[in-house]
């Protein structure tokens, strides 16, 4: 490898003061990642530093942009987090303003970072291995924006970095995305035997090997994406196939999974740690404006789940039989002073890794395509093994021969010790894997495993959650959908609208994806390409 790269390290880059997420988004987030170029080629730091840029963009490292994304659309969305600020219109009350549902696109510091540091980096450096480490990041950034918007600007961003070109279709961004994993296997493969810097690499420490395992996985998680479009199920089938028949393939082992380190998070530490933190009243340990969902809880106080103490902190329900107790997400949100500081938090550290993919994931998606036709194997196999690795993760190891013999059928319902319950089930499966089950009882229960498994993962659950209806939520109240009749409550948000923004900077371009890829509908409502499962109907 160049010397350059050797002796390359990370450039530890500022994160944003601002202290709330109200307001104006991007008025707040001005000029990231401002470095002097002179300065660090001088010191030869430019590769670490730009890498160290483009990871930051799959969970922003700035905390803003993180608590939009993560905290306030991800998590409500896919049923981890519930917002408990007072905000008025927020995402999972479906009624956000521009300034929430825009920031996956618009924020300076996702596309318009990713994109200049990758130029950048094939300004300084022609390594093959760096540059397709960099794709797979791309890849992962970019995959949370289209399972955002569905069409979005991607192949056509070109080299002079303009933004403002024609939409691709979902199903073209995605063949786009194959192509570039693809890509970035065959080099990393040829060199998985080789390291560099641990110092320039804040997710592997300079693990090549690893990070082609992370390009497999994350070709295995948009296979099964795609397998109810049409032709989806054959090209999942050939995806799945090339990865399980590669000489290194997808994750098997904790010591795979995908995190970026603290390393790279600077003085406020992991992002989420102080967005769920912001606005916290004083003498309350729970959080602030976000709190721990009934969703979550609510499923893992049934199975008695022994990672409940390492995802969430205590509620502060006095006489309340249950520690953990969420909120509930699309009501009428209790003030946070009084009600909403009592539920339960999230049990995120300082210095805890930005997770991005890990082995328990990879499992179950193979335990689903197993149960979807998609590969032949044993899907109880897998299942178990996707369970075993999030308990071993997780450090509850001992735990794990009990949690998969429980057959017990606890309905899974919500008390809330202030406030409207929710009385009916969302589901009576048990934890131990039946093979008697019709395929659609197999795939339910290995999809609230996965989402149990992927916690903090949101944006990734709401995907899962619209590709199968699984894991069932809690439907919106009358109250708390206030959408004006374009969201469903049982239903749920499909997407977020476009930015205004893109209306006038980028009308023609943007008039066309609405009126030709979206069926003339830019709202909440809308369902995208891969979002067609027939077992999930409105």
């Amino acid at each position: 490898m160049k010397n350059s790269i050797i002796k390359a390290g990370i450039i530890l880059l500022a994160l944003s003061t601002a202290a709330a997420c109200t307001g104006n988004y991007l008025n707040i987030n001005t000029h990231p990642y401002e470095v002097d170029k002179d300065e660090m080629m001088q010191d030869d730091y430019i590769i670490g530093a730009t890498l160290s840029a483009i990871c930051g963009t799959v969970v922003s490292t700035d905390v803003n942009t993180a608590q939009f994304t993560d905290c306030l659309l991800g998590g409500p969305m896919g049923g981890y987090y519930s917002s408990t600020g007072s905000w008025g219109k927020t995402i999972d009350n479906f009624n956000a303003t521009d300034d929430w549902t825009r920031v996956f696109m618009s924020s300076d510091r996702v596309i318009p970072t990713l994109f200049t540091n990758l130029k950048e980096l094939r300004e300084i450096t022609d390594d093959p291995v760096i540059h397709s480490m960099a794709m797979v990041v791309k890849v992962a950034a970019m995959q949370r924006v289209t399972d955002t918007y569905g069409p979005i600007p991607y192949s056509k961003i070109g080299v002079d970095l303009e933004l403002l070109v024609p939409y691709d279709s979902q199903e073209q961004v995605y063949d786009k995305m194959f192509e570039e994993l693809d890509a970035a296997i065959l080099v990393l493969e040829d060199n998985a035997s080789l390291t560099y810097s641990a110092n320039a690499d804040p997710v592997y420490r300079g693990s090549i090997r690893n990070w082609c395992k992370l390009a497999n996985s994350l070709k295995l998680r948009l296979a099964m994406r795609i397998v109810y479009t049409e032709g989806g199920k054959e090209k999942a089938a050939q995806k799945f196939k090339e990865v399980m028949e590669h000489p290194i393939g997808a994750f098997t082992s904790n010591a795979d999974n995908a995190a970026l380190q603290a390393v790279a998070f600077g003085d406020k530490g992991n992002p989420l740690y102080t967005a769920v933190k912001y606005n916290q009243i004083a003498g309350s340990n729970t959080g602030g404006d976000t709190h721990a969902a009934a969703d979550i809880t609510s499923y893992m106080t049934a199975y008695n789940d022994p990672r409940c103490g390492k995802y969430f902190i205590e509620s502060e329900f006095e006489g309340n039989e249950f520690k953990y107790t969420g909120a509930l997400i699309s009501v009428v949100k209790p003030p946070l002073g009084t009600v909403g500081r009592k539920y339960a938090g999230v049990n995120i550290g300082y210095n805890d890794p930005l997770q991005w993919m890990n082995a328990a994931e990879v499992a179950f998606l193979k335990a689903e395509a197993v149960v979807l036709g998609v590969i032949s194997g044993n899907a109880e196999e897998y299942y178990n093994e996707g369970i075993r690795l999030s308990f071993d993760q997780y450090g509850v190891s001992s735990a794990y021969a009990a949690y998969i013999s429980n057959d017990k059928k606890t309905p899974v319902t919500y008390v809330n010790p202030e406030g409207e319950s929710r009385p009916a089930a969302l589901t009576e499966l048990a934890v131990k894997w039946d093979d008697a089950a019709t395929a659609a009882e197999q795939q339910e229960r290995i999809l609230i495993q996965k989402w149990i498994a992927n916690f903090n993962l949101g944006n990734e659950a709401w995907a899962d959650h619209r590709r199968t209806g699984y894991p069932k939520f809690f439907p919106a109240s009358d109250e708390g959908n206030m959408s004006g009749g374009i969201v469903d409550n049982e239903f749920g948000a499909r997407r977020m609208p476009y930015p205004q923004d893109e209306r006038t900077s980028n009308a023609a371009n943007y008039s066309y994806a609405v009126a030709n890829l979206l069926g003339g509908r830019d709202n909440m409502a809308t369902r995208l390409w891969w979002d067609c499962n027939p077992a999930v109907n409105k």
